[in-house]
């Protein structure tokens, strides 16, 4: 499950052309200078960017919604050209497909600035100080938000920094609010969901379970769902937590969702447990599976504006299904 878990791809950065030039649409002159803060200080984006870096792992996702093209972005995991899942190629268009960064080890300062960009984005990231200080003595870079964890901001928050910092503050606004009105829409369609539990796991030395602070655990409590019990006091300053044995009842809720590398070959892994197998979520087929590396899986973990409509789509019928507790109606395997 590293590929999901672990936060930043173990391959070094690959050698694709850099496009030229960012596709930004029609930014507003009355936008800048952009002022964001965020938690090493605050960064002002002095007018529209031509050449803009990801350096977060999602934004790539709020730029094209907008209608901006960054030059690079950065791999999570997948794969794909210029880090785009089929959510969000569309968006590109007839634009230069982005470069690639695939950081080992945090942020590849020199491979960043050697793109000559004119704006850094990082907000759904882990950036240190340390590199936060060695890009921003060269171009505006904006880190994560303050009093947020890593890799914890929200997609509301990642599409408003961005919209703002390419001067698109508005359309970035109405951008939430569409997507918050596709959530309100499953809600109303869903009055099973409210005030059942559920929770987002993966399998990493142990249940991995995602809490109130990652993404994952939000799409659940944006549902109407509430998280177990207890287990933000596991998770603490993290955005998950790997449960011991004797906290394995954790996870017997009324819908589960499983983030698997192999369907067959990890489902039934997980179904054999002698601590998973006795649980009711198992009994009455509550359980849902996806593949990290199949779109509806991956969507589940890059949470943004372009992949919620798609998740909501797909992976809320799987849902409903499940939270009938009716082992007749199993969950089947999404197309």
């Amino acid at each position: 499950m590293a590929s999901v878990l672990v936060l930043a791809s173990s391959l070094a950065a690959c050698g694709e052309k850099t496009p030229e030039a960012a596709a930004p649409g029609a930014a507003s002159g009355a936008a800048f200078p952009a002022v964001i803060e965020h938690k090493y200080g605050t960064t002002t984006v002095p007018a529209e960017s031509k050449r803009i870096v990801v350096v977060g792992l999602v934004e790539q996702d709020a730029l094209l919604a907008l209608g901006v093209t960054p030059i690079a972005t950065t791999e999570w995991w997948g794969e794909h050209p210029g880090a785009l899942w089929p959510w969000a190629k569309e968006k590109l268009g007839s634009n230069p497909v982005p470069q690639v960064l695939k950081p080992t080890d945090g942020i590849e300062i020199e491979k960043v600035l050697a793109l000559n960009p004119d704006l850094v984005l990082g907000s759904y990231s882990g950036m240190t100080k340390e590199e936060y200080d060695k890009l921003s003595a060269r171009v505006p870079t904006i880190a994560q938000p303050k009093g947020v964890i890593d890799y914890g901001v929200s997609w509301q928050d990642v599409t408003r920094i961005v919209g703002t910092a390419v001067g698109k503050k508005a359309e970035a606004e109405k951008l939430v609010s569409d997507v918050e009105g596709q959530f309100a829409a499953a809600r109303q369609a869903h009055p099973e969901f409210a005030g059942k539990v559920a929770a987002v796991v993966t399998y990493y030395q142990g249940i991995y379970v995602y809490g109130s602070q990652d993404a994952r655990g939000r799409f659940l409590t944006d549902l109407g769902f509430k998280l177990p019990d207890g287990l933000d006091a596991l998770t603490g300053t993290e955005f998950g937590v790997t449960l011991s044995p004797e906290k394995t009842n954790l996870v017997d809720t009324d819908v589960l969702v499983w983030l698997i590398d192999d369907y067959a070959k990890d489902k039934a892994s997980v179904q054999a447990n002698p601590l998973y197998a006795p649980l009711r979520v198992k009994k009455e087929a509550r359980d849902v599976f996806l593949e990290n590396n199949e779109t509806l899986g991956a969507a589940t973990s890059f949470v943004t504006p372009l992949s919620l409509p798609y998740l909501l789509d797909n992976l809320v019928p799987q849902m409903a299904t499940a939270i009938d507790g009716n082992p007749a109606t199993e969950v089947k395997r999404a197309a």
